[in-house]
């Protein structure tokens, strides 16, 4: 079966726009209600209260750690405090770090240019310096504690020139390409040699060793991503990889690849495939000899599981660290939630319930996905099951991700609702894709989280069992400190537009609870500010009124 792919212009397109402010629903405040006082509202006017929730807190079960790297970004975006950073996306594809000069394949008109060390802010005249784009790149996540993902390159050829558009004529192999080759199998130099027709990959990871240290170290690039989206190598670098991606080879590329990073590092993670969505995962794009080699395999990334767990038995060494794909949703109201037009109110209720596709074998997304493919969902239990049936031990990914709505509440709660399900369900990494200065409600996601008092405190490393009567029009995430339960997080949310829910808390677990200071964001602003606290505690158990639209962060103590 071929499965419909949307454009890659298109999709590259509606993740980096800035996206527009969404329909009254989405900002509209609650209506009033007579003697109804808002927990979250910070005494503020009182609040039509729509429905009730009861949520169950148990501070002594399914405890598990909460990756810190799961509040990661491919963008800086006002003063996020991202705990790992990430250079990858389709430009990487044909980065030259010899010369620093990239191509950007179809995302616009197939130019091999500066853009890598301009759009960084570098001046052109340091566009000599080997691999500048990448050191400034790792000298900002060091300067601000943050991790690295570096991508790699390995669909073949990288950028010789910045001349600009490149013809069909001049697809690889020609001048305006240098190929890419995974080992040197000599000496490496401190400055590379421009005029020996390649580009070597360990001599690259070996230039960034000698800059920052390994893997290991404290200021080492952590994480090497195997190139970016392969599955659609045809279609946005189609001057670099023509020839449609096949299963094999991008075994053999990032077999290769990996082995030569890691004979340089060994302490470096390996992250792959990155691919682009769910059409790359159950058949690699309908790669020309999937139905050759996939065996009893049930979908791709089974299959790549298994060819790079047997390559690592072969070697003596694990090849690949983290399974690493990208999701966009498809999920539809009027419009797909993540274009820029998505703005009506049915869009805002398929944005608001999008993240259940990740863990709620319950609901069902109107999107192809749901009415083709739902025997894969939810995704992340399905994902869970082929790494421990197919590589136990690989950790997972999603280093590009984005539910649009960024600058609209909607978009705010899908994005803290994503970061809850992210840690509770185990994900190791997470960076989001397309962030920009206007998406301050995805920013306020992160900050509830991460900085919800403006003194840099945070959600709670060990995730503890919390759930909620009603799924559909809240959310609810739980955690502690390490093994201490003297403190309570619990996250939020109100995902009801047309008016506030009582929620009815019940906590257990051995602790007693007496108060809780509150801090939220609501559809009248995202900025975070403290909301009436909880004080009328009795036995373990209280009420609090969320308004419509809105996110708060409840620490008990």
């Amino acid at each position: 079966m071929i499965l419909r792919l949307p454009s890659s212009s298109v999709r590259a397109r509606a993740a980096l726009l800035v996206l527009v402010a969404l329909a009254a629903c989405d900002r509209a405040t609650s209506l009033p209600d007579e003697n109804e006082n808002g927990g979250a509202g910070g005494g503020q006017d009182p609040v039509h209260v729509v429905g009730e929730a009861d949520v169950s807190i148990n501070t002594a079960q399914e405890r598990s750690a909460i990756s810190p790297y799961i509040y990661g970004s491919n963008q800086d975006a006002g003063d996020n405090a991202w705990t790992v950073r990430r250079y990858g996306g389709n430009r990487t594809t044909g980065y030259n770090w010899e010369n620093n000069f990239s191509n950007a394949g179809s995302d616009y008109q197939q130019s091999s240019d500066l853009y890598a060390i301009t759009s960084a802010g570098i001046p052109t005249s340091q566009a000599s310096v080997p691999g500048i784009a990448i050191t400034h790149f790792v000298d900002r996540s060091n300067a601000m504690g943050s991790a690295s993902i570096v991508t790699l390159q390995m669909a073949g050829y990288v950028a010789a020139d910045g001349n600009g558009t490149v013809t069909p004529a001049e697809t690889a192999p020609s001048p305006r390409w240098t190929r890419v080759v995974a080992r040197k199998g000599a000496p490496f130099a401190t400055t590379p040699d421009t005029s020996d027709d390649a580009v070597y990959m360990d001599e690259f990871v070996n230039f960034l060793v000698q800059r920052y240290g390994p893997a290991s170290s404290a200021t080492g690039v952590r994480w090497y991503s195997l190139d970016n989206e392969p599955a659609l190598w045809p279609s946005t670098h189609p001057r670099i990889h023509p020839d449609t991606t096949g299963a094999r080879e991008l075994i053999d590329r990032s077999v290769a690849l990996a082995s030569a990073v890691k004979a340089v590092d060994p302490s470096a993670g390996i992250m792959g495939p990155a691919l682009y969505g769910m059409a790359a995962y159950v058949t690699l794009q309908d790669a020309p000899d999937w139905d050759a080699v996939k065996g009893g395999d049930g979908w791709f990334i089974d299959y790549y599981l298994d060819r790079m767990k047997e390559a690592a038995q072969t070697s003596g060494e694990r090849l690949l660290d983290v399974l690493d794909l990208h999701w966009y949703p498809e999920a539809r109201g009027d419009h797909r939630i993540t274009d820029a037009a998505a703005t009506t109110p049915k869009d805002v209720e398929a944005r608001l319930q999008a993240p259940r596709t990740l863990w709620d074998s319950t609901y069902t997304e109107d999107s192809w996905i749901g009415q083709y493919l739902s025997g894969y969902l939810p995704l992340l239990p399905t994902l869970e099951r082929s790494i421990e049936q197919h590589y136990p031990g690989t950790k997972l990914s999603f280093s590009e991700y984005n539910y649009g709505g960024g600058d609209a509440a909607s978009g705010g709660l899908a994005q803290a609702d994503v970061l809850g399900i992210f840690g509770k369900y185990g994900v190791y990494m997470a960076t989001i894709w397309g962030i920009g200065p206007s998406d301050t409600y995805t920013s306020a996601a992160f900050k509830l989280y991460r900085d919800y008092d403006g003194k840099h405190s945070t959600f709670g490393d060990t995730s503890v069992r919390a759930s909620t009567s009603d799924v559909a029009n809240t959310s609810v995430y739980a955690s502690i400190d390490g093994q201490s339960p003297e403190v309570l997080h619990v996250i939020l949310l109100n995902k009801n537009t047309a008016g506030a829910v009582r929620v009815k808390f019940t906590i257990a677990g051995g602790t007693t609870y007496t108060r809780g200071d509150a801090w939220g964001f609501d559809a009248t602003s995202p900025q975070i500010t403290q909301r009436s606290g909880v004080t009328a505690i009795s036995g373990n158990t209280f009420e609090y009124v969320v308004p419509a639209l809105s996110a708060v962060h409840l620490v008990l103590r």
